[in-house]
Order: C-alpha cells, then sequence, then structure tokens
C-alpha cells in the first residue's frame, strides 16, 4: 500500500468520523459533490501574468457535507429561530486537486533565446493535493425562507481551514532531460561554479502535509426543496511553499503557494 493511498484513507476516515459525530447533534444534514477548474498560482510562470494564470489550470473535485442548524432532523421541525441558526451553516468537505504546472510570461517568450530561456522552457511540474477541512458559511438572507422556496437564490461567503496532503512531481525536457540533473535547470537557482551540487535546494518531489484557510464567495440556487445547485468561487492559500515542488530563494519568491477554483456543486438535503 503507497504512501499516499495510506493518507488518502486516513483523510476519508477523518471525514467519515467527523460526519458521524455531526449526525448525533439533532440538525438536518446536507450532502453534496462539487467539481471544477483550478487556477494554481504557484513559482512556475509570473506573478500577476494572464498567460500563467490560464495556463496553469487544473480540475478539482470533492464531497461535501453541511449541518443545517435552521432545521431538526429529529422532530422534522424548524429548530429555535436564532439569527445562528437562519443565517450560518457548517461544512465538511475531502476533495482533490491537480494541476499541471509550466513557466509562463516574459522569461520564456519566444524572443529570449538564452539558455536559460530554454531551461526555464523545458521544466515542468504537477500539483496534486488532497484535502480534508471546515468552513463557516453565513447566508445574509434567511435559510429557513430559503428552504422553504421563499426564494430561487441564496448568496453565501465563507472561511475556514483546510490540513492538506501535497504530492508534487517535476522534470525538465531541457539538455539531456534528466531530472536530476540541476545543470538543465535555471541557472540562478543552482551553484554556478559545480552544477551538481544545490546551493538553494529548489526542487523536491517528496509529498507532505500541511494547514491552509480557505475563504469563499458563492450562491445557491434551489432547485427543488430536496435540493440545490451551487457556484462557489474558493481562494486556498497553504502555509507551505512546496505545494509545487518548486522553493528558491530569488526576490521574485514573495509567497507561499495559493489557488483559485471555480466549483459547480449539487447539493441533496437529507432530512
Amino acid at each position: 500500500m503507497t504512501q499516499s493511498f495510506k493518507r488518502v484513507l486516513i483523510l476519508l476516515g477523518a471525514f467519515l468520523i467527523t460526519y458521524t459525530s455531526h449526525s448525533q447533534l439533532g440538525f438536518s444534514h446536507e450532502v453534496g459533490v462539487i467539481v471544477g477548474p483550478v487556477a494554481f498560482q504557484s513559482d512556475y510562470g509570473v506573478r500577476s501574468d494572464f498567460e500563467t494564470n490560464a495556463g496553469n489550470t487544473g480540475i478539482g473535485i470533492g464531497i461535501i457535507h453541511y449541518i443545517n442548524f435552521a432545521y431538526r432532523a429529529d422532530c422534522n421541525c424548524y429548530s429555535t429561530d436564532t439569527y445562528w441558526n437562519d443565517h450560518f451553516k457548517l461544512r465538511s468537505e475531502i476533495s482533490w486537486n491537480k494541476t499541471a504546472l509550466n513557466h509562463f510570461g516574459k522569461w520564456v517568450d519566444p524572443s529570449r533565446t538564452s539558455e536559460d530561456a530554454d531551461r526555464l522552457r523545458g521544466q515542468f511540474g504537477e500539483a496534486q493535493n488532497w484535502d480534508i477541512g471546515m468552513q463557516v458559511e453565513y447566508f445574509p438572507r434567511s435559510i429557513r425562507l430559503f428552504q422553504a422556496g421563499g426564494y430561487s437564490f441564496a448568496p453565501f461567503v465563507s472561511l475556514g481551514a483546510h490540513y492538506v496532503n501535497y504530492n508534487p512531481s517535476f522534470g525538465t525536457t531541457y539538455g539531456d532531460g534528466n531530472a536530476e540533473n540541476f545543470s538543465n535547470y535555471y541557472s540562478g537557482w543552482v551553484n554556478a561554479a559545480n552544477p551538481n551540487v544545490i546551493s538553494d535546494p529548489f526542487l523536491s518531489d517528496e509529498g507532505g502535509s500541511t494547514w491552509s484557510v480557505v475563504g469563499s464567495l458563492g450562491v445557491r440556487y434551489k432547485l427543488t426543496i430536496l435540493s440545490d445547485l451551487m457556484l462557489d468561487l474558493r481562494w486556498q492559500y497553504y502555509f507551505n511553499n512546496w505545494i509545487d515542488g518548486l522553493d528558491h530563494n530569488l526576490d521574485s519568491n514573495k509567497a507561499n503557494d495559493w489557488l483559485v477554483w471555480l466549483n459547480f456543486g449539487y447539493i441533496y438535503y437529507l432530512d
């Protein structure tokens, strides 16, 4: 059994434990699936560059669970009418995303013909992550009225934290194509006197784990009494800069890796 598969099982077990513990509270529950494109912001490419943002995109999918405080499953009745119960939900999630990474922007423009430009053009990588975590979602409009069909759209904002298991990879087509030959990579990242000795350990394909902060802005559409469609734009910032497998110490490296995920979801009310 591979380490990555073991980590996935641990995350899934934690998600099921979380769901089971939530089920004992008496509040109603919702489950759903999400999927959509991911724009990964990393050390590949140029910061704030449209070509980089458009090029380093991938896909994300997930399973989500909500505690709905507005309704009680144990009596099929509304809960106490408080502001919290009518405007907040607690969201649990397990998700996966994967993005192929390349260098884009001015440093690899066809007009640049240096060896370093060719090195950057030849370098590629991949970010692959498993997430598990929670977010608190705030609905400005009444959850009760929306659930009863009083209106069709329910906007929301959310904030939370996710535990992340990351598993990056890297390679190159430059020179001899050997991913472990560091003279095949941008010369500013290696010891110029001895390219086989790394002065700045800038590449790693070792997996690991970290925490991240997650915020999103979205809207639900009431499809039926027991189901909703969801559109959710997420921003996720990692407390680690090795998510993409590349972390150099040049002045241009000013932030950890982060992503934007536009996900589309379907949500079903269990109770």
